[in-house]
């Protein structure tokens, strides 16, 4: 569903698209503290988010060639306010470093995702049709092997049927076989605790299409898109 709102109202300009991009930071935010057995975790999930929010703001105002300075320069300074928050905090010095992984992850995961606004619209589109696709085959009961290259290949054919629908062309199959790699990538790591329905509902669903955002802009930039 995320990935089909980014694909649909990428063509329709960056402010609109920011809006499935905000959705998509607040599920990743929530959905890592989750998946890091940190629940509840309010004021690390809303500082990933307001990192997450601060990047699309910054890239709005911005042309698309200053996004890798300005993920780096939101990432640095929300970076110092997590390592601020963590010294508030009056727990053991293990879980207070576990917060600390979990928190900055979750902030650079949040900052990630917002790639999606740097990239074209016609790159995001056959991305998030490709991690769609990926998803969807990776489900399949096959063994494992298999599944991920049925995965790929499905990944592969969903962006040469997006690229052809956007002007971006066969090419688009390189732009959808990375971003379906991303996702798998995503994936195996969202299944460390993916029984739990919340974890499928956010991890699940949101760090296959975080983790596609930098490829997305890059072969998109590399195509000319």
């Amino acid at each position: 569903m995320l990935a089909a709102l980014l694909a649909l109202t990428a063509p329709l300009g960056r402010p609109v698209l920011a809006v499935p991009v905000a959705l998509l930071q607040a599920v990743t935010a929530a959905g890592w503290f989750r998946l890091n057995g940190m629940w509840p975790a309010r004021q690390g999930i809303a500082l990933a988010f307001l990192a997450g929010l601060t990047t699309d703001a910054a890239l709005l105002a911005t042309d698309r060639e200053s996004a890798p300075l300005v993920g780096i320069g939101t990432l640095g300074v929300w970076c110092l306010l997590v390592l601020i928050l963590q010294l508030r905090n009056r727990s053991s010095a293990d879980e207070r470093m576990y917060a600390l992984t979990a928190g900055l992850t979750s902030t650079a995961l949040a900052v990630l995702a917002a790639g999606h606004l740097a990239a074209s619209g016609h790159a995001v589109s056959v991305g998030a049709a490709a991690v769609a696709v990926a998803t969807l085959a990776r489900a399949l009961p096959m063994p494992s092997a298999v599944s991920i290259g049925v995965a790929l290949v499905a990944a592969a054919g969903a962006g040469i049927g997006a690229g052809q629908l956007t002007g971006l062309g066969a090419s688009g199959a390189l732009l959808g076989l990375a971003a379906g790699g991303c996702a798998l990538i995503g994936l195996r790591v969202a299944s460390y605790d993916y029984p739990s329905r919340f974890v499928h509902m956010t991890a699940g669903v949101a760090l296959p299409l975080a983790l596609a955002a930098p490829a997305v802009y890059v072969l998109g930039r590399a195509l000319g898109h």
